[in-house]
């Protein structure tokens, strides 16, 4: 694979995030194209995408339909504030995502990502209770082993401990649900685990200590991504649902991952059969080709907000680029291609597949744990002592060797390939991971 010399001082001016930047400098990996399901090296080397990018190029790279789209827009309305103006495409985009999204959830405010459209969430939370007034439920539960985004809302509610530990106590009044993973139990489930519905109650010892009077929404994945894709037992969400409706808690469902196909359904909610009060998106909404977040409310939230003089805004909150019109452009294009291929159904029908092929990986040299819902699977790999999170990162860097590009979060290994991937790429993404486990250096 091609690189700048490792001695380069064009490498220094660059930061890069969630990257360990000093390893990372001595062998850059570059990449400079992109179609379909693949990335290409400046040296013309072709890589097979295994994450969708950042879990998100659902639809695969450089779609035509949606490079034409932000193409038309920009040379027709490069920017308008959304402050006071807007465009006919950001309600047009609003009206489509309101339609695909559960019943009920029929409002729509954008923001320019997931970390922000989950701080939004929060904010909206926030006010409704005071518009009813009950503007004491000020507390937010999150849980463990959840991600939320990076600004200061979505980091106090997640619960990774490398994320938080570097930026002190974070916002008060946040406490975190147990995790749903036990792998004395459900360790290598394919799909939702038969046990750990009862973790939901973990829920009412939250509303002992702190009485529900104070709690203002509980915000989880409804499949956590980043910690490992952790699937929610079965019956656990349903339980969840039921405690936060006996005491008045909103359910936020961050579907910033699970939205538009990648379990196989446009959102997690449907695939379930759960609808929380207000679920946020982002990533797959453009198909990643444009920054764009999305949080979507049911209509009582959105009416509650609704008061006050014609002259003030209802909601003290925004941003200079939501409804920016380029990521609007990006937005429909992409669930126009997401509706005319069918590839919400096309992830239902190659789950069998890619299910099959990662268990396939189960007794190979460090393999722990194997989990896979959808178009989602995370191997993961038992940690050297002496130094956690090697293996996963040396397994990374073997399969982009060969070829293949997967992401690592420390020692597991996270798969969510482009929905447009055929079988045959499927086996490619995992008999390389088969041969990095096995004869790499892990």
């Amino acid at each position: 694979m091609a690189s700048l010399p490792a001695q380069s001082a064009e490498l220094e001016a660059l930061w890069l995030p969630f990257t360990p930047n000093r390893r990372y400098k001595r062998n850059p990996r570059l990449i400079s194209g992109a179609q379909g399901a693949y990335y290409f090296t400046p040296a013309g080397d072709k890589l097979l995408d295994a994450a969708a990018g950042l879990w998100c190029v659902n639809a695969g790279h450089n779609r035509e339909p949606i490079v034409r789209a932000i193409q038309e827009r920009a040379a027709q309305l490069d920017y308008v504030s959304s402050f006071n103006v807007s465009h006919p495409p950001a309600f047009e985009l609003a009206r489509r995502l309101a339609a695909l999204a559960p019943a009920g959830l029929d409002h729509v405010f954008f923001t320019n990502s997931g970390s922000e459209a989950v701080d939004s969430a929060l904010k909206i939370a926030l006010a409704y209770h005071r518009a009813r007034g009950e503007g004491h439920r000020q507390r937010f539960i999150g849980r463990q082993r959840s991600y939320h985004g990076v600004g200061f809302g979505g980091l106090s509610v997640s619960g990774i401990g490398n994320h938080r530990k570097q930026f002190g106590t974070l916002l008060p009044g946040v406490s975190h649900l147990r995790h749903t993973h036990d792998p004395a139990r459900n360790a290598f489930s394919r799909g939702q685990p038969r046990w750990g519905a009862e973790l939901a109650d973990d829920l009412e010892r939250h509303v002992q200590l702190h009485d529900a009077s104070s709690i203002a929404a509980v915000i989880i994945e409804p499949v956590a991504g980043s910690t490992g894709v952790l699937p929610p037992p079965q019956g656990y969400l349903e339980r969840l649902k039921a405690i936060c409706d006996k005491h008045g808690l909103l359910l936020i469902f961050d579907e910033v991952i699970t939205g538009f196909g990648r379990i196989g359904a446009p959102f997690a909610a449907q695939r379930f059969g759960i609808t929380p009060d207000i679920i946020t998106s982002a990533k797959g909404l453009t198909n990643g080709a444009a920054p764009m977040g999305a949080v979507i409310v049911r209509d009582e939230i959105h009416r509650a907000l609704m008061q006050g003089s014609d002259w003030s805004p209802e909601l003290f909150h925004g941003y200079t680029y939501s409804a920016h019109p380029l990521a609007c452009a990006a937005a429909a294009a992409a669930l126009d291609v997401y509706q005319g291929e069918g590839l919400f159904d096309r992830a239902r029908e190659l789950e069998s597949h890619f299910e099959d092929c990662a268990h396939a990986l189960r007794g190979l040299p460090n393999v722990t744990d194997i989990r896979t819902i959808g178009m989602l699977a995370a191997i993961e790999l038992a940690s050297d002592p002496d130094a956690p999170g090697r293996r996963g990162y040396a397994c990374f860097e073997e399969c982009f060797r060969r070829g293949v590009y997967v992401r690592c979060s420390g020692d597991i290994l996270l798969l969510s390939p482009p929905l447009i991937v055929d079988r045959a790429q499927i086996e490619q993404i995992f008999a390389t991971l088969a041969r990095a486990l096995t004869e790499g250096s892990t």
